[in-house]
């Protein structure tokens, strides 16, 4: 297992516990206490965790795992509901996301999906139609970044300052351009879904951005796996009676999906 495969499983398992025992982990893992103790320092080093004898803790009661470190957690589940949540998209509408492993896969489906329908009965060397077959609106750099590249997206990218553990623009700069669109719809990645407080961001300045994206919009999608219903995070983006549709995987369960549709949510489980 390579130094960046351990670091990951290790990430996730602190995310997932709150802690990690030097031991216990090594035993996870199958590989020495001493590389395990090393691996940990390092991560220590770039602040990523607390090292404490004979283990680790997490920072604080919310833990963010990076971008870079969740781009393999659930991906089949995240590919499915992608798919499922580009199909809630119209041609020619302005479509708002914000960042996260699920939603880089929806402007992913978006752009292939649009480059089709473009091609599709054309003449090989025939002109690209001025008018984008979707207008993209985000404060991701890694979104606007794939995105720009794609003659049939218009890729409208928000200033901000940059938030390295999600690629995310945050700030004043940010809201100045979302005060200024108007959507057809915000496709949100969360961080929690709870039935009482709503749509929640492991970070406050990421929640102000993602509220200003359903102030913005015409309807509300939220794309998360199941693994997110009924955890909370620190900082509330909006209620539930702001969300239209959540799509999620099958993993869902029946009380919950019963929950949020009696919310008013509809639930598309993939």
């Amino acid at each position: 297992m390579s130094k960046r495969d351990r670091w990951s499983a290790l990430l996730e398992l602190l995310a997932a516990e709150g802690r990690l025992d030097v031991e216990e982990a090594a035993s996870a893992l199958d590989v020495s206490s001493a590389t395990i103790r090393r691996d940990l320092d390092e991560l220590a080093e770039q602040q990523m965790l607390v090292r404490t004898r004979g283990g680790a803790v997490a920072h604080g009661v919310s833990y963010e795992l990076p971008l870079r470190y969740k781009t393999s957690r659930r991906a089949p589940e995240k590919q499915r509901i992608a798919a499922a949540a580009a199909d809630l998209i119209g041609d020619g509408e302005v479509v708002g996301l914000n960042g996260g492993t699920t939603t880089t896969e929806v402007a992913r489906v978006l752009a292939l999906r649009v480059g089709g329908s473009r091609r599709d009965g054309a003449d090989a060397g025939a002109p690209v139609p001025s008018a984008p077959a979707l207008t993209v609106v985000t404060n991701a750099l890694n979104i606007a970044a794939e995105l720009a590249v794609r003659p049939q997206v218009k890729i409208v990218s928000t200033g901000g300052v940059a938030r390295p553990q999600s690629y995310e623009l945050v700030g004043p700069l940010t809201g100045g351009v979302l005060k200024e669109v108007v959507l057809d719809a915000a496709v949100l990645g969360v961080d929690g879904v709870d039935p009482h407080l709503g749509i929640m961001a492991h970070h406050e300045d990421e929640a102000g951005v993602s509220r200003l994206f359903t102030e913005r919009a015409n309807r509300v999608i939220v794309v998360t796996d199941s693994s997110k219903l009924g955890k909370r995070a620190f900082a509330r983006i909006c209620d539930l009676a702001r969300v239209d549709t959540l799509v999620t995987d099958v993993n869902i369960s029946p009380e919950t999906a019963a929950r949020l549709t009696d919310a008013g949510v509809k639930v598309i489980a993939v």
